[in-house]
Formats: structure tokens, C-alpha cells, sequence
């Protein structure tokens, strides 16, 4: 390592946020500028621990001490070749991902970890801004045709390597733009949309062909696609929400969080002057207490919500590891994200029994109580019931699984227990040439997860296509890491 001590000399630093009053006037990210000399201190934390556990706790398998180290030495180029040699997109990846890696870090046993993915961000970023990132054409061209359904993570992971191996790749996505959720489904203020575009620009650039628009079971034919193409790439999401069916469900103002946000976002791209759903001097609640529901909180922020209260049936994290929840495990604690640190009022154990009628048909408030695990299961505590007020309420529960609809059906895959797609260790559905990667196949996960199967899927097409690859297969879909 570069600086084989500096953890014992440098505390964890990260940058700073801007002013919450500030933030909450536009969308732009909420991060300041991280100074080039507190990164490469922050690099240089990395200790040689002999065994790199960050390494098994990132699903890509990111060779972080790598780039720790030569970003501490400010050998930069170095370092973004080794990011990229396992991760297509890091400048996702280090704004959204929840950083497992972190959790695995061999000094987060008893010190604040390295700052993984801030080193990983800063790197991908100073790589775009000194023209480092370009096309990757192939050598050879195969004249093999793949369809890849779906252009999230997965999707366009998938297609980067598969047309870098030299295959005619079309993405299909249903949407008038090309990013799944990355691109309609999380909010400006955490990652503004010109980072999707420019990577864009380098996959059209390599070969890649983009349609918007393509719905598959309406304007694209499943049994046209499968038959007209060598191979097929379900990367279509996990996509079915999950509802809450209590009463009162069926009143106006109440939506999924994926019903919202998209919303807010095509404000951002100028598709509407204001959004139909504006929380503006309203009271809001959210169910929910996830990643999903934080984006529904710091939207509701910058429409000028009166209040928001964001609502879990979970107890509240402790604030460190529990006994039951050692290192490298993913760290289960109690967490503030840049949407919680800019107000709104938190609020765990309680279960919404129902949603109330304003005797209009709009809702005005929710019935909830307070609960408590007993033998794994929650019991309501009596005597706690109590309303909240409430103009609006967003649901942000997860989701279930893949869409069900005809063209799926029509297909004829087969489904494994938990209902998302059923596929091989070389991610194949059951049917021959169909390969599934993603949320689609694994159910809701991480976007470091998307990535690291749509390049697996990849190598399982290139070699279903070649009779082998050389395309890197980071795991198979049973591999769990340490986090």
C-alpha cells in the first residue's frame, strides 16, 4: 500500500452537503466537491489487511485495495482501469449503491471504514472529465443478433459486454427514454440524469442500438423477437409493487412511490411544468422505510410539503452492529440519508390498521397502532392507537417480483418458488436461448447486484452463442457474499 499506516493517521472524511436551505430550492446532487487531497488521505487509509473482505462483500468483486492504493499514489488512469475491469458503471454504482463493501471493510471492525465508494465516485468522474472514458469497439464482429428486454442496471450491463464481445445488440425498453428506474424511478438530487446520458453516448458509440417506446405483448411480438434473434435477455426488473390492502386503500391521494416519483423526475427533464401529484403545503406519509421511501421523502421536501412522516413496522436500527449482526455482515444500524437530514419526523413499530375518509373520497389520515415481535411475529400493542394526519400517503413497500402479463406467459418460462424468473448457473430460463438477469431473476435487490448479473448473464450468452467467452462471469446466480 501507498500509505501502509495512514488509517492510523486519518479519520474517515467524506464531502460535505449543501445547506439544507439551499438543496431543497433546486434537484442538483446534494454533494459539494470532495478536495483531491482529502481523497487521496482517504484512499491511503486503506490498510494491507492481507485479506481484502471488501472484496467478497461487493457482489462485483471490486478490486478496491487496487484503487485505493493508486489513487493514494495519484496514478489515476491506472485506477480507472481497474474499475472498470468489474464494473461497467461505477458512477452509478458510487452514487447509489448502499456499499457493502463498507460493511466488509477489515477496519470497520473497530475504526470508521474506508470510504469505498467515494474513492470509487471520484474516480469515474475525473475519468469523464479528462476524456478517458471511450468507446470500446470490438475487433470482430460475430454477426450473432441478441435482444436485451429492459435498460436498468442489468439490461445495459449486459449489452455493454455482449456488444464489446462483438454480437449485434438491440435494447428494447418500453419507456420514451433508455434507464429503467435509474432514469424515471430515483431522484435528481441523488443522481442527476447527464451521468446516464453521457455513458449513452459511449454504448451507441460501441454499436449499441437503443429503442424507446418497444413494449413487448403490444408493439414488438414475443415469438418475433425470439425467433428473429440468436439469443434473448429477459433484464425487465422486479417490478410488481406491493400493495397494502387495509381499508380505506381505494381513497384518492393515495400512490405508490412509483407512481410519484417518476413524476418528479419528468418535471426535472422538462416533460411538465409541475407535476400532477405536488405535495406543496400538504401533509405526507409515507409507509415505508427504505431506500424508496427516503426518495419519496426528499421529493416531498422539494415540493414543499408542510410535514412528512415516514413510517416502519421494523423497530429502529441500533445505532451499532448488534450481537446477532457481527462484521463483515452487512451492517444493520441506524442510518440518516441526505433526505432524512433535511427534516421530517420518523417513526418505527407501528402498522397502518387503516386509511381514513375526509367524506369526500380523499383520504385525511391513517389508523395506526403500535407493534412488537413476539416469536417472529408482530402483535399489536393495545391501547396505542392513535391518527396521523395525513393530504397524501406514498407507498414505498418493495416490490414482489416481475410484471406477470401475456407475453411473459406466452413465453413459457418457468418461475422458481419465489415467482421471478427460474434460470441455469449460466443464467438461462428454461428456455433454450432465453437468459434472464437482474431483479427479474433474483428479486429485489441492489443496483451492485443488476450489474454484476448482466454481466454474468453476458458471459452465459456469449458462450451459449460461441461455445465459450471470455467475457468475465463475476457469479453465479445461487452465490451469496459476505454481506
Amino acid at each position: 500500500m501507498g500509505e501502509s499506516t495512514g488509517f492510523l493517521k486519518w479519520d474517515r472524511k467524506l464531502p460535505e452537503m449543501r445547506p439544507v436551505p439551499v438543496r431543497l430550492r433546486d434537484w442538483r446532487e446534494v454533494y459539494e466537491e470532495f478536495p483531491a487531497e482529502d481523497l487521496r488521505l482517504q484512499a491511503g487509509r486503506c490498510m494491507d489487511c492481507g485479506i481484502p473482505f471488501c472484496n467478497n462483500g461487493c457482489p462485483l468483486g471490486n478490486l478496491i485495495p487496487d484503487w485505493n492504493d493508486l489513487v493514494y499514489r495519484e496514478h489515476w488512469r491506472a485506477a480507472l482501469d481497474r474499475l472498470h475491469a468489474t464494473n461497467n458503471f461505477p458512477e452509478f454504482t458510487g452514487r447509489l449503491c448502499p456499499a457493502p463493501c463498507e460493511s466488509a471493510c477489515v477496519l470497520g471492525i473497530n475504526q470508521p471504514p474506508v470510504a469505498i465508494k467515494q474513492v470509487e465516485v471520484e474516480i469515474i468522474d475525473h475519468a469523464f472529465e479528462q476524456g478517458w472514458v471511450t468507446p470500446q469497439t470490438p475487433s470482430v464482429r460475430t454477426g450473432k443478433r441478441v435482444a436485451v428486454i429492459g435498460s436498468g442496471p442489468a439490461g445495459l450491463a449486459a449489452a455493454q459486454q455482449l456488444t464489446r464481445a462483438g454480437h449485434e445488440v438491440v435494447v428494447l425498453e418500453r419507456a420514451d427514454r433508455i434507464g429503467g428506474l435509474l432514469r424515471y424511478g430515483i431522484p435528481e438530487f441523488k443522481m442527476e440524469k447527464r451521468h446516464i446520458d453521457r455513458r449513452l453516448e459511449q454504448m451507441v458509440a460501441e454499436g449499441t442500438e437503443f429503442r424507446t417506446g418497444a413494449i413487448v405483448g403490444e408493439n414488438i411480438d414475443i415469438d418475433v423477437l425470439t425467433a428473429s434473434n440468436d439469443a434473448v435477455v429477459l433484464a425487465c426488473g422486479a417490478t410488481a409493487w406491493r400493495d397494502l390492502d387495509v381499508p380505506g386503500r381505494e381513497l384518492a391521494n393515495i400512490h405508490q412511490a412509483m407512481e410519484y416519483l417518476p413524476l418528479a423526475n419528468r418535471v426535472q427533464l422538462g416533460d411538465m411544468e409541475a407535476s400532477p401529484i405536488d405535495v406543496n403545503g400538504r401533509h405526507v406519509v409515507i409507509i415505508g422505510g427504505g431506500d424508496t421511501g427516503a426518495d419519496c421523502l426528499g421529493t416531498a421536501h422539494r415540493q414543499g410539503a408542510a410535514s412528512v412522516t415516514q413510517l416502519e413496522i421494523m423497530p429502529r436500527p441500533p445505532e451499532e452492529r448488534a450481537g446477532s449482526n457481527p462484521w463483515p455482515q452487512y451492517a444493520m444500524v441506524y442510518k440518516v440519508t441526505s433526505a432524512h437530514a433535511e427534516g421530517g419526523d420518523r417513526v418505527y413499530s407501528v402498522n397502518t390498521e387503516r386509511f381514513l375518509d375526509d367524506g369526500e373520497g380523499n383520504v385525511r389520515g391513517l389508523l395506526v397502532h403500535e407493534v412488537e415481535l413476539v416469536d417472529g411475529r408482530f402483535q399489536k400493542v393495545e391501547g396505542t392507537d392513535r391518527e396521523i394526519p395525513a393530504d397524501f400517503v406514498f407507498l414505498a413497500l418493495g416490490f414482489v417480483g416481475p410484471e406477470r402479463g401475456s407475453w411473459l406467459d406466452r413465453l413459457g418460462v418457468e418461475l422458481d418458488p419465489r415467482g421471478n424468473v427460474a434460470r441455469d448457473d449460466h443464467y438461462m430460463s428454461s428456455i433454450p436461448g432465453v437468459f434472464v438477469a437482474g431483479d427479474m431473476g433474483r428479486g429485489q435487490s441492489l443496483i451492485v447486484w443488476a450489474i454484476a448479473e448482466g454481466r454474468a448473464a453476458a458471459a452465459g450468452v456469449d458462450e451459449f452463442l460461441m461455445g465459450e467467452s471470455r467475457l468475465p462471469r463475476p457469479i453465479p446466480p445461487t452465490a451469496r457474499p459476505l454481506v
